[in-house]
């Protein structure tokens, strides 16, 4: 009879980084799979301590640090500013993107109080900002972006997680008819920036900005970043009347993509997994 891995074998594999042509072997029975297994783990085991040495002994950052630090060099090259903006944010600012309590997207956010809730997206604030800045700069470019943490209350799956990091960048008063060029040009120079090179870019629906370009990865379609432009529907509630391009990038949704990850669980932040190394070593 043929004989292959148990879902706990299977699990403890994937958990270390097990490659993929490893997952589907067959065997004649049950003890043979056993002592392949036994083996394969040990072999497994050996590579992540390596890579935690690596980690610890000479890098001294995770990579979704040091993709940080990659994106913010691009986008400064690019003339745009970081910026923070707060974690928790009002009932109002939520409603000023349409998300009211009675949006399909109303569940999937944590509630603070009443009144506040932590930001599912880093769009409240920033379009916070762009009101007060495009006053000030009176009819200059502006070119902002935020890398911060965001929180949802996410189904379980290999590409949801309930904190998550997003990058988001805006640049205002674009040319109407250069809008979606400059999305494509901001769009290659991240992710390139990233270390990815091949991708799709595909127009979706949104339930917050209507439709979205969306950045996609892969044979099984990954989505890794929403674009989306203005004037749009949404500006009159924060009076913002000039053009605008938007960029939102998850951090680690790149990761996976780069990595060939089949699971966001080990880049978050966490303490079962430290740069992608499962801690049960």
């Amino acid at each position: 009879m043929n004989s292959s891995w148990t879902e706990v074998q299977r699990h403890r594999l994937k958990e270390l980084n097990g490659p993929e042509k490893d997952l589907e072997t067959a065997f004649e029975d049950d003890l043979q799979r056993n002592r392949a297994f036994q083996k394969l783990e040990k072999q497994l085991v050996y590579q992540e301590r390596k890579r935690l040495d690596r980690l610890l002994d000479t890098r001294f950052r995770p990579l979704r640090c040091e993709l940080e630090s990659l994106l913010i060099d691009a986008l400064k090259c690019e003339g745009f500013t970081r910026v923070e903006t707060p974690t928790i944010i009002s009932q109002n600012d939520l409603e000023r993107m349409s998300i009211d309590r009675s949006h399909p997207f109303n569940d999937q956010v944590y509630r603070v109080d009443s009144k506040h809730c932590l930001r599912p997206m880093l769009a409240p604030g920033l379009y916070r900002l762009m009101k007060d800045l495009a006053r000030i700069r009176s009819g200059k470019p502006v070119r902002i972006f935020e890398i911060g943490p965001c929180f949802r209350k996410e189904t379980s799956g290999a590409r949801h997680a309930g904190e998550f990091t997003m990058l988001n960048l805006v640049e205002m008063r674009i040319q109407k008819g250069s809008r979606r060029f400059r999305i494509e040009t901001l769009a290659k120079r991240i992710m390139h920036a990233a270390g990815i090179d091949t991708y799709d870019l595909v127009d979706e629906p949104s339930e917050v900005y209507n439709t979205t370009l969306d950045i996609v990865c892969g044979s099984d379609p990954l989505e890794v970043a929403s674009c989306a432009m203005g004037p749009h529907p949404l500006d009159a509630a924060w009076g913002i009347i000039d053009t605008w391009v938007g960029l939102g990038f998850g951090l680690e949704r790149l990761l996976m993509a780069r990595e060939n990850s089949p699971g966001i669980g080990k880049w978050c932040k966490s303490v079962s997994y430290l740069d992608g190394i499962r801690l049960t070593l």
